[in-house]
C-alpha cells in the first residue's frame, strides 16, 4: 500500500511540475489577480474542490469526458482567467464562480493521467486520493514559489499591476490561445 501512495502522489506531482505547463499557467493566472494569500487560498480551494470532485467522477466513470473536447476546455479557460486579470482589478463572486466551473474542467484534464495509472488498481481510492493530493503539492509549490518571488516583494507596489499583471496576463493569453488552436487542429 506504501507503493501504491508513494507512486501515486509522484505522479499527481509529476503531472503539474514538470508535464503540466498548462496547468502552472492556470494557477498563476489566479495568482496574479491578487498576491496576497487569503484571496489566493480561497481561489485555490474552491479550485481544489472543483477539480477533485470531477477527478472522482471520471474516474469512477460517472462522466466520460471527451479529451478532444477538454483539453481545448482547458486551455481556452486559461485565456479567460488571464483576460480577466487584465480587465478586473478585484476577484468577486462571478471570479469565484468561474474557478469552480474551470476546475471541474481542469479535473476531468487531471482524470486521464489518473486512469491510465490505475487500471488494475487493487487500492482505487487510495491511489485517486494520492494523486489528488500529489496535483495540489505540484500546485503549492508553483504558488508559494509565484507569492515568494512575485506577490510578498511586489504585490503591494503601485507598479504591480502595470508591470507585472498585464504583460504577464497577456502572455499567458497568447500561449494558450496558441495552445487552443492546436488541441482544436489536433483533435478535428
Amino acid at each position: 500500500m506504501f507503493d501504491v501512495v508513494t507512486s501515486f502522489l509522484e505522479l499527481g506531482i509529476k503531472h503539474i511540475i514538470p508535464e503540466g505547463f498548462d496547468h502552472i499557467l492556470f494557477v498563476l493566472g489566479l495568482f496574479l489577480i491578487s498576491p496576497q494569500i487569503k484571496p489566493l487560498l480561497k481561489q485555490a480551494t474552491i479550485f481544489t474542490i472543483a477539480h477533485s470532485i470531477a477527478l472522482i467522477l471520471v474516474a469512477k466513470e460517472f462522466i466520460l469526458p471527451n479529451p478532444s473536447i477538454i483539453e481545448p476546455l482547458i486551455s481556452i479557460s486559461i485565456v479567460f482567467v488571464a483576460i480577466e486579470n487584465i480587465f478586473f482589478t478585484q476577484i468577486n463572486y462571478r471570479r469565484y464562480l468561474v474557478i469552480f466551473l474551470f476546475g471541474l474542467i481542469h479535473g476531468m484534464g487531471f482524470a486521464s493521467a489518473f486512469i491510465e495509472s490505475s487500471k488494475n488498481q487493487t487500492y482505487f481510492f487510495t491511489s485517486l486520493f494520492s494523486f489528488n493530493i500529489g496535483v495540489e503539492i505540484g500546485q503549492i509549490i508553483i504558488l508559494l514559489l509565484a507569492y515568494y518571488i512575485i506577490g510578498k516583494p511586489y504585490g503591494s507596489e503601485t507598479w504591480y499591476r502595470k508591470k507585472i499583471v498585464i504583460p504577464v496576463s497577456l502572455l499567458i493569453a497568447i500561449i494558450a490561445l496558441y495552445w487552443t488552436c492546436i488541441r482544436l487542429f489536433i483533435h478535428v
